[in-house]
């Protein structure tokens, strides 16, 4: 009779079990600093019960991870970072086209960069300098105003920028001065600036943390991560280059063969609200928001008000991979 009972009894909690093994999950890679990534698995957990597992990889990294990943894929949802990385993925089938249920909130202008709904953009940011005003004016040096001016000799070895084949921001400078100036000018001009580079980094946004801490004095990085480290009391001061500069549209994807795609078509929903837009700057974040309806932090630098070259994603999207092997053969080797 007992036995019955204990019998019983487990039959009665398996369905327990059950709902405990099936919660719902989704798999994030995020490529945008940890605390955003953070604040967005947090407040998703929060909104839905949908648990989130999250990693932070740089966006050349997190390329390099699906590739890996192709013929058995471990994560749902691709978020931050800059769209041409995630074009290159897409380019490769790396991701799924999917266009969200509230597709026409975002700006037309950088909801898509590719069509049919292969890479959706999340928010814009354009690239330039952050310079340590202080450091330089004790050495007697005046702040760069453009691109041009990083070429003086003045500045050698007091210049960091992300390393191409890590990072998207650093793809972004390649391709900056290949729009700026032509591809073969453009890898000229960038074995000049290598010359006065002190050290390459693994992540986008670092470089500017050393020029706050006085360890080099110009960041070539994206100006909202300027704003923020000044936010945080570093000396540093954003400038845009008076030649024009291009600029990031953060992107998020569907990664193909996802193993939960409903609930990742679920997230980039919920990702690219106005509300979750908004709700980014309360940690920092001081991207423009690509939702139409999604308020602009103050302190942000609208993207209409800085000089931006002629930037064409679908372009670095087919090229980017041969441009930043061509970087890495010809100018990454150079002594400095």
């Amino acid at each position: 009779m007992k036995r019955i009972i204990v019998i019983s009894l487990i039959l009665l909690m398996l369905p327990v079990f059950a709902v405990i093994g099936q919660q719902k999950e989704v798999n994030l890679y995020g490529s945008a600093e940890v605390r955003t990534i953070e604040y967005l698995a947090q407040q998703y957990e929060k909104e839905t019960g949908v648990r989130v597992n999250w990693i932070r990889l740089s966006s050349g990294e997190t390329l390099a991870k699906l590739r890996a990943e192709s013929a058995n894929p471990q994560g749902d949802v691709w978020w931050g970072g800059t769209t041409d990385p995630h074009s290159i993925a897409a380019l490769e089938g790396l991701t799924e086209d999917y266009k969200p249920s509230i597709y026409d909130e975002i700006d037309p202008r950088f909801r898509d960069p590719l069509g049919n709904g292969s890479v959706i953009g999340v928010y814009v940011g354009a690239l330039g300098f952050s310079v340590n005003k202080k450091l330089l004016d004790k050495m007697g040096l005046p702040v760069p105003k453009g691109w041009e001016d990083l070429l003086d000799p003045r500045y050698k070895g007091l210049i960091g920028v992300a390393n191409i084949n890590t990072s998207g921001t650093a793809l972004t400078t390649l391709a900056t001065q290949i729009f700026r100036l032509g591809e073969d000018e453009g890898m000229e001009y960038m074995k000049k600036l290598h010359a006065n580079i002190s050290n390459y980094t693994k992540s986008g946004s670092a470089p500017g943390i050393l020029a706050g801490r006085g360890e080099i004095a110009i960041a070539i990085i994206f100006l909202h991560d300027s704003i923020y480290h000044a936010e945080q009391g570093y000396p540093v001061i954003p400038v845009a280059p008076v030649e024009g500069t291009g600029f990031e549209i953060g992107a998020v994807n569907l990664i193909a063969g996802a193993p939960n795609p409903e609930e990742a078509k679920k997230f980039i929903d919920w990702v690219i609200s106005a509300k979750t837009q908004e709700g980014l700057g309360s940690v920092g974040s001081y991207q423009i928001p690509t939702n139409i309806n999604a308020k602009v932090p103050d302190v942000a630098i609208p993207i209409d008000e800085v000089n931006t070259v002629d930037y064409d994603f679908n372009w670095v999207a087919e090229n980017g991979t041969r441009i930043m092997d061509r970087w890495t053969r010809e100018v990454f080797v150079l002594p400095r």
